[in-house]
């Protein structure tokens, strides 16, 4: 019973040992990230497809938003994507009516009900307009005015190009210790993870909003498909295993709104979790059937697996506790659980602080204090999201539930 405890520990703790080191690794290839070049051409036909699910607080701010981008009006569609069953639809229609004559044309889309929840709903809205690049923003996200001329002169400069995916960050992020942890861990995403495979040319994967897309790479890899809850990641590898690539822009960064409390945290991270198990059994094959580097293969399948390190935690954890309590706990013991302290520690800070520092976010206490942070939010994601991690693939419906947002209220 001990060794099938401990065999269990040991698989789970190789895990998240490989994980650690890919980020390790990443982190370090990202100092050699650069920005992409850009180049100028007559301004394209954009459609800016902005999903909606009851965000009554948020979307009259995203519409003006919107309309605030520097683009020829004449060039720009803006969709609002409404799928709301509250009060957000009339504030809407609304806003629409006060708009005044010579702006951008604005199509507010309502569908019957929420088939392929926003998949389904940027699919239903490609089919109203024919501009080849599409453009998507949540309904939090404020996009700086210069935002679509970046991102089209950056696809401009590289025809391989599918899409050009912006940093955010977080406009309430001083509001309290989730939210700074939260910008901690969204800082180390864009300027280690994903810089590190932007740099190494290998796949990183589209956020879901704050970027532009080229709509013939859309339609070349199957459009929208609403079978996983991660869509954006879902599209990210069939365009990658169709020959394309990704553009990744670290500034300006597009300001949008952190889930302030646990409940709403755990709501989004539930479903990305969930997501992300689907699109692992899905886009798998399609890494190892690719002419990819043997380096960009398990980084790619390392990526699509990130959420199995949830249980993985728990196992390891478990493992480590019975066999202390079976065998007693001893001086082996200590001496493992000072090591992996230590070097989780060590990987948290080489993989955080030099984003937190590029980006001055405070100084080296405020570091520490923030830091201290991230292992609370990763326990308690352990806890509530490792029981989808498993299921996921073995369940046929998922419900895509809203992240619920206050619009800075």
């Amino acid at each position: 019973m001990i060794l099938l405890i401990d065999f269990m520990g040991l698989l789970a703790c190789a895990f998240l040992l490989l994980l650690l080191a890919q980020h390790l690794r990443l982190a370090l290839r990202a100092r050699g990230y650069r920005p992409p070049p850009q180049a100028d051409e007559a301004p394209p036909g954009i459609l800016l497809q902005i999903p909606l699910f009851n965000e009554a607080a948020s979307v009259e701010g995203a519409l003006a938003s919107a309309l605030a981008l520097d683009w020829p009006a004449g060039k720009l569609t803006i969709q609002l994507l409404d799928d709301s069953s509250d009060e957000t639809s009339a504030l809407a229609a609304g806003a629409l009516a006060r708009l005044p004559p010579g702006g951008p044309e604005v199509q507010h889309i309502r569908r019957a009900d929420r088939r392929g929840f926003k998949a389904g709903a940027l699919a239903e809205g490609l089919q109203r307009s024919d501009a080849p690049l599409i453009a998507i923003l949540d309904a939090d996200f404020r996009a700086p005015a210069d935002w679509l001329r970046q991102a089209a002169a950056a696809l401009a400069a590289d025809e391989n190009a599918a899409f050009a995916q912006f940093r955010f960050e977080f406009a309430n992020r001083d509001l309290n210790w989730m939210t700074r942890g939260q910008q901690l861990s969204v800082d180390a995403h864009f300027l280690a993870e994903q810089a590190g495979r932007q740099a190494g040319g290998e796949p990183f994967q589209f956020n879901g909003t704050g970027a532009v897309w080229r709509r013939a790479v859309i339609e070349a890899a199957g459009g929208w498909s609403p079978d996983t809850l991660a869509e954006d990641l879902d599209l990210t590898f069939r365009a990658y295993a169709a020959g394309w690539h990704g553009l990744l822009l670290l500034d300006p960064p597009l300001a949008c709104e952190a889930p302030a409390d646990l409940a709403s945290w755990r709501v989004q991270q539930a479903r990305w979790s969930t997501g992300f198990v689907q699109v692992a059994v899905k886009a798998l094959p399609l890494v190892w059937r690719s002419q990819w580097s043997l380096s960009a293969k398990l980084g790619s399948s390392l990526l699509l697996g990130l959420q199995l390190g949830l249980p993985c935690f728990l196992v390891a954890a478990a493992a480590f506790i019975l066999d202390a309590v079976l065998r007693g706990f001893g001086p082996g013991h200590g001496t493992i659980l000072c090591l992996a302290v230590l070097m989780v520690a060590g990987a948290a800070v080489a993989i955080t602080l030099p984003p937190f520092r590029r980006l001055r976010r405070g100084g080296i206490c405020s570091y520490g204090a923030v830091l201290a942070m991230i292992p609370v939010l990763l326990g308690f994601m352990a806890l509530a999201n490792s029981a989808s991690v498993v299921i996921a693939p073995f369940k046929r419906r998922h419900d895509f539930v809203r992240t619920p947002k206050t619009g800075g209220r």
